[in-house]
């Protein structure tokens, strides 16, 4: 019999980009794909699996226990993997209550349905359900800040800077004790800034493009030198792959790029790959950046130190940066024609 795989959040940018990666590559596994289509999901970026024999869309919100719990029992849930989250630190700032919500209480609803279908009692195991996995994804935003050097580990510990990082920060936590408590087979993962084809036009990448095909300012926050580790977003999809698959249960896998840059290093990046592929009569592209005041609470850098999971599981990054940009760049160029 197939084995059903939970993929929550999978119309957003990671989740729809891994959810067609992972159904093409494991056609024995049905997946079920639970979103709640927010303003950041879109089903048009799943397209492609719309024809797949082993892929289901269902509409619905973590949030409602319900729900969560009967579709582990109609589809014999055998596996999770956890994208589903408010994410956008924006937002969070103005509406934190939403992030506590979805992050906190619709990942408790879905340790606690996975408890209950596949555990007799705490550390006990129902016969054939040995191998039902719990894989949680968040961020390294848990870590805080980083000065001038150093590196993020899986054994940092946790200083949360908005109230989006901290509602991650919590749910990794419970991750962790249900685990601890109940011996629910679990991983983690904590990935650095993704970057790729799908993303929501409000984060900074497909901002900066959007900006420049409309020729309009692009808004950049301080003096643009906060640094970010840049990861793209199918190395990000084989790693949790990996780690879902492969990885120690209980533990913790960072994923990085190794692609330090500032954010001004990213607008004049995709500036110049702009000025080459849509170069205009006159003026450069670079000529709309406009600085901002300053995000309440901006952490300065993040980076990733990524070698226990290269180390244990042998993950590389496949793309550099450099083209993975021009890849991306070329992706919101043929959307927006």
């Amino acid at each position: 019999m197939a084995k059903s795989i939970l993929v929550t959040g999978g119309a957003g940018f990671i989740g729809s980009n891994f959810v067609p990666y992972f159904a093409k590559k494991y056609p024995e596994y049905r997946i079920f794909n639970l979103d709640k289509l927010t303003y950041a999901a879109n089903l048009d970026n799943l397209a492609e699996c719309r024809d797949m024999p082993n892929y289901k869309f269902i509409q619905g919100d973590i949030c409602d226990a319900n729900l969560v719990d009967a579709i582990f029992q109609d589809c014999d849930i055998r596996g999770v993997i956890h994208f589903a989250a408010e994410s956008h630190v924006d937002n969070s700032i103005t509406g934190p209550r939403a992030f506590i919500n979805t992050n906190v209480m619709g990942t408790t609803n879905l340790l606690e349905s996975a408890r209950g279908h596949w555990m007799d009692a705490p550390h006990r195991v129902k016969p054939g359900h040995e191998s039902d996995r719990f894989h949680h994804i968040s961020t390294d935003e848990v870590y805080g800040a980083l000065g001038s050097t150093g590196l993020f580990t899986e054994t940092t510990p946790y200083d949360p800077s908005s109230p989006y990082s901290a509602s991650k920060a919590a749910s990794d936590h419970l991750v962790s004790a249900w685990h601890r408590t109940f011996g629910l087979n679990t991983t983690i993962s904590n990935c650095s800034n993704n970057y790729g084809p799908k993303q929501h036009p409000e984060k900074l990448i497909p901002k900066i493009i959007q900006n420049c095909v409309n020729w309009q300012p692009i808004p950049i926050y301080g003096r643009g030198e906060n640094v970010r580790d840049w990861l793209y977003v199918l190395d990000h999809a084989r790693a949790i792959d990996l780690i879902f698959h492969n990885g120690r249960a209980g533990q913790t896998y960072n994923i990085g790029g190794h692609n330090e840059r500032t954010n001004m290093q990213i607008v004049n990046t995709i500036c110049a790959i702009m000025d080459k592929k849509m170069p205009r009569q006159s003026g450069k592209y670079s000529d709309l950046i406009t600085f901002v005041a300053d995000r309440p609470g901006h952490d300065l850098r993040y980076a990733i130190d990524a070698s226990k999971l290269e180390r244990e599981l042998g993950w590389r990054a496949n793309e550099t940066f450099d083209r993975g940009i021009v890849k991306t760049v070329d992706w919101y160029l043929q959307k927006s024609r």
